[in-house]
């Protein structure tokens, strides 16, 4: 007589097998220690990173529908907050030097990209999504323009694993080269915020240089981050001519951005709230490096080897031209 089959392995919610419970409860515990330690003083924007990237793929994160959530809202109340330490003036005067420089940038970045997809025959939508959060925004653009174009989920998931990676490398890689080469605060500042995707890495790799490559950074990146709108319009309008279904979701504003230039006027038109301004500029610094940290806990075994090698070569080397090129005009001067 057969017998039965064995029935398969107990499944909890989130589909693991119940093999995996000693690493889940691992998880369960480490990441909320981490989490707390991370908001030490002396945890660097890299450290936190790296922290959240080791636990996240060693012991999984098991509250990582959570920390998706939280991402994009303390990465925004994180950037308004560093609003509370920078002067209005400046802000404005560099927002408009840089904005010359970020529009030939991302038309540079867009035609590189599109034509690095087709010469690697790397699939249409991810091809895009790549280059649209290398030229723009990272992450924030990627989910911007997903909708527009109504990107499959594997092709979201392998353009974020993509450039989130890149962004990694990048808050490890550009400080020590910026003091290889002597750059000062405010090109390193521009070099950042012209050569690196998401606001978050920016942010967090200037912060590591100083507090004027912070400012020029962070201004210089959110005038990049305001072109969210315009392109993700654009490239709606280009694909409804070719797709009968096209969506009908509006392009993502990024709001936060007038937050931090409110909070950068109270500080400059209302000296009185100076103390105040500096204790929430701290903050938002602490935010930002509990951010990354949440950031790299994002990341699993299963987005990287989603990747796949051609959306991987298109966005290095995007990438690659985008930063030495940007580092090379920095250098001789033509941006500054």
């Amino acid at each position: 007589m057969n017998q039965a089959p064995a029935p398969p392995p107990e499944s909890n919610p989130d589909g693991m097998i119940a093999a995996s419970a000693p690493r889940n409860l691992a998880g369960r515990i480490a990441f909320p220690l981490a989490a707390i330690a991370v908001m030490f003083p002396f945890v660097s924007p890299g450290l936190a990173l790296l922290i959240g990237i080791v636990l996240a793929i060693a012991v999984g994160n098991p509250y990582v529908a959570t920390t998706r959530r939280f991402v994009s809202i303390l990465l925004q109340l994180s950037v308004i907050g560093l609003g509370a330490g920078m002067n209005l003036a400046v802000v404005g005067r560099v927002g408009m030097h840089g904005f010359f420089y970020t529009v030939i940038g991302i038309s540079l970045t867009m035609a590189a990209g599109l034509s690095l997809g087709r010469l690697l025959r790397t699939q249409s939508d991810t091809s895009l999504l790549i280059t649209v959060g290398t030229a723009i925004c990272g992450g924030s653009a990627i989910a911007a323009v997903a909708p527009t174009i109504h990107a499959k989920h594997h092709d979201v998931s392998v353009a974020m694993a993509t450039v989130f990676s890149l962004n990694a490398v990048a808050l490890f890689l550009f400080p020590p080269v910026g003091h290889l080469l002597g750059l000062t605060q405010t090109q390193f500042g521009l070099w950042c915020a012209l050569a690196i995707h998401d606001t978050s890495s920016v942010v967090g790799a200037s912060m590591q240089y100083g507090a004027k490559a912070l400012e020029i950074g962070t201004t210089v990146k959110l005038t990049r981050a305001l072109w969210i709108v315009p392109v993700t319009l654009v490239i709606g309008m280009l694909w409804t001519v070719g797709a009968a279904d096209a969506p009908t979701q509006k392009a993502k504003r990024p709001w936060f951005i007038l937050g931090f230039i409110a909070m950068a006027g109270l500080m400059t038109w209302v000296p009185s709230l100076k103390p105040a301004g500096h204790v929430i500029f701290m903050g938002a610094q602490r935010a930002l490096v509990f951010t990354l940290f949440l950031i790299g806990g994002g990341l699993s075994r299963e987005s990287l080897q989603a990747v796949g090698r051609r959306p991987l070569i298109q966005g290095f080397v995007l990438w690659a031209i985008m930063g030495s090129v940007t580092l090379g005009a920095i250098l001789l001067k033509w941006i500054h």
